[in-house]
C-alpha cells in the first residue's frame, strides 16, 4: 500500500509541475531498471516495499517540447559537398546587362572625344555673327574654339532667355534717342508683408510723374529681376494705359554672374553710349557700370523726393544731346547727383547772366560748359535760358496730356476693358481649342478685325495727346 501511494504521488509530482522540467531534465526508467524493480526472489516482499530502486538515467526522446534555444553549432553535421558556389557566378540576363553595359560606355566616351575634336573646328561666317564676334576677337587656337563652344552649350542656364532683349528701334522722328532702365523694386515701388494683410505694394512719391515727364524724352524700360507673374499687375497698376513704358523685361532677361543676377547690357540690342540705368543694386550693374546709377533704396517714407529730384538731371541730358552719357556719369559717380547737379546749374545760371549782361542784353548762347542751367532766375530781366525755354516747352506738353487723360478716362477705360475680355476669349477653355490654336485656327468668339472691336477714339484736345494716342 505505501508502495502505491509513494508511486502515484511521484508520478503526480513529475506530470503536474512544468518549472521541473524546465530546470530538470526528464529521467524515464529503461526495461531493465523497471526488470529490476521486482524483488528477488531471495529478498523479502517488504524489502521491495520499502525501498524505491534507484533508475539509471538515460536518454531518450521526449514527448514534451524542450526550451532549450541554445544555438547549434553550423560545423556540426556539414561538409564540403564538392559542388560549385554560386556565389561569383552570374546569370545569362545579368551577363547580357554588363556587356550592355560596357559597351553604352565604350560608344559613350568615343562620341564625346568625337564632339570635342568636332567643337575644335574653325569659325564660320554665321557662327560669328550669331555669337557677335569677329575673326579678331574669337579665340584662335583649337582648344580655345572647343572652350568658347563648350561655354556656349552649357550657357543656357546662365544667360538671357533671348539674344536681342529689345526690337530694333522706331525709326526717327518716332523713336527716342535714348533708352532709360528702370528697376522697380525699392525703386518705382516697395512691398511689405504683416499678418493682418499680407503683401501691400506701394508707389514711391512722385512715380506718377516721373514716368509721365521723362517718356517725353526716353525711351522708358522696365528691367526688374522679378518673375513675369508677379511683377505684371504692379507695372500694369503704374501704367494703366500703356502710355509710358515701352518695353518690358523681367527676369529671364538676366544673366547669372558668379551666382549673382546681373542685367547685362551687351544683350539689349541698343547704342550704349545713349543708356542710362537707374537701380538700388550695385551688382546687378555690374557688367556695365558706366551706365548706371545707383540710389538709394526707397522703404516706404511718405515725405520721400529722391525719385522726382532726379528728373532735372536726367531731362538736362535728354536736352542738350551728348554724344555719350557714360563720361557724364562716371564723373557722377559716388556722389549725391541732385546736390551734384544742383550746384552746377546754378554756375551755369550765373554765368548765363553775367554773359547777358556784358553783350548789353544780348541773349547768350552758350549752353554751359558741363550741361544743365538753373532754371531760377537770379535776375528778372535776364532772358530765358536755352534750358529754361525746352524745360518750359515739355512742362507744358506734361499738363496737356494729363488733361487728354483725365477727359477721356472713360474711353480709355472702356478700350482696357474689351482689350481684357478679347484676351480672356482667346485663352482655350478645353483641349480641343487648344489644339486647333496650335493649328493656327483663330480662337471661337474672338475677331480682332471686327468694326466693333474698337471703336473711333474721340478727338483729342490738343496735338501732344494725338501723339501719345
Amino acid at each position: 500500500m505505501f508502495s502505491v501511494i509513494t508511486r502515484a504521488a511521484v508520478g503526480r509530482a513529475v506530470t503536474g509541475s512544468t518549472r521541473c522540467m524546465t530546470s530538470i531534465p526528464p529521467r524515464n526508467p529503461t526495461p531493465s531498471s523497471a526488470s529490476s524493480s521486482t524483488p528477488a526472489p531471495d529478498e523479502p516482499s517488504g524489502a521491495s516495499e520499502q525501498q524505491v530502486p534507484v533508475q539509471e538515467p538515460v536518454t531518450r526522446q521526449s514527448s514534451v517540447p524542450s526550451l532549450d534555444f541554445s544555438p547549434t553549432d553550423p560545423s556540426e553535421g556539414q561538409g564540403r559537398t564538392g559542388a560549385r558556389s554560386s556565389k561569383d557566378t552570374l546569370s545569362s540576363a545579368d551577363q547580357q546587362r554588363r556587356n550592355f553595359g560596357r559597351v553604352t560606355a565604350v560608344l559613350f566616351l568615343l562620341g564625346l572625344g568625337l564632339n570635342t575634336v568636332y567643337m575644335g573646328r574653325e569659325w564660320s561666317e554665321e557662327e560669328l555673327k550669331a555669337k557677335k564676334l569677329t575673326i579678331k576677337n574669337a579665340p584662335s587656337t583649337r582648344w580655345g574654339r572647343t572652350r568658347q563652344r563648350f561655354s556656349d552649350f552649357f550657357s543656357y542656364f546662365s544667360e538671357p532667355a533671348w539674344d536681342e532683349l529689345l526690337p530694333p528701334p522706331y525709326p526717327p522722328p518716332h523713336g527716342k534717342p535714348y533708352t532709360l532702365l528702370l528697376s522697380v523694386d525699392d525703386l518705382l515701388v516697395t512691398s511689405t508683408w504683416d499678418r493682418q494683410h499680407g503683401w501691400r505694394t506701394a508707389k514711391r512719391p512722385g512715380v506718377d510723374y516721373f514716368l509721365a515727364y521723362l517718356s517725353q524724352f526716353y525711351e522708358v524700360v522696365i528691367f526688374t529681376t522679378q518673375y513675369f507673374y508677379t511683377a505684371q499687375p504692379i507695372l500694369d497698376q503704374l501704367d494703366r494705359y500703356n502710355f509710358y513704358i515701352t518695353h518690358r523685361l523681367y527676369r529671364e532677361a538676366t544673366r547669372s554672374q558668379n551666382g549673382q543676377i546681373v542685367k547685362d547690357l551687351s544683350f539689349l540690342n541698343r547704342d550704349l553710349s545713349k543708356v542710362i540705368l537707374l537701380d538700388t543694386e550695385a551688382s546687378h550693374v555690374s557688367t556695365h557700370p558706366e551706365n548706371a546709377i545707383i540710389i538709394p533704396k526707397w522703404k516706404g517714407d511718405p515725405k520721400d523726393h529722391g525719385l522726382v529730384d532726379m528728373v532735372p538731371f536726367l531731362e538736362s541730358i535728354a536736352i542738350y544731346k551728348p554724344q555719350d552719357v557714360r563720361p557724364i556719369l562716371t564723373a557722377y559717380q559716388g556722389k549725391n547727383i541732385p546736390v551734384e547737379y544742383a550746384k552746377k546749374e546754378a554756375e551755369g545760371k550765373a554765368r548765363h547772366i553775367e554773359e547777358w549782361k556784358q553783350n548789353k542784353g544780348t541773349k547768350s548762347n552758350s549752353v554751359g560748359s558741363f550741361f544743365g542751367l538753373s532754371s531760377t532766375r537770379s535776375d528778372a530781366n535776364a532772358p530765358p535760358s536755352y534750358l529754361e525755354q525746352k524745360r518750359k516747352e515739355y512742362q507744358l506738353t506734361y499738363k496737356e496730356e494729363q488733361a487728354y487723360l483725365a477727359k477721356n478716362k472713360d474711353y480709355l477705360e472702356k478700350l482696357l476693358k474689351q482689350e481684357q475680355e478679347m484676351m480672356a476669349a482667346q485663352v482655350p477653355k478645353n483641349l480641343w481649342e487648344a489644339i486647333d490654336q496650335m493649328r493656327g485656327n483663330a480662337p471661337p468668339g474672338a475677331n480682332p478685325h471686327s468694326p466693333d472691336a474698337f471703336p473711333p477714339p474721340p478727338p483729342p484736345s490738343s496735338s501732344s495727346g494725338a501723339s501719345r494716342t
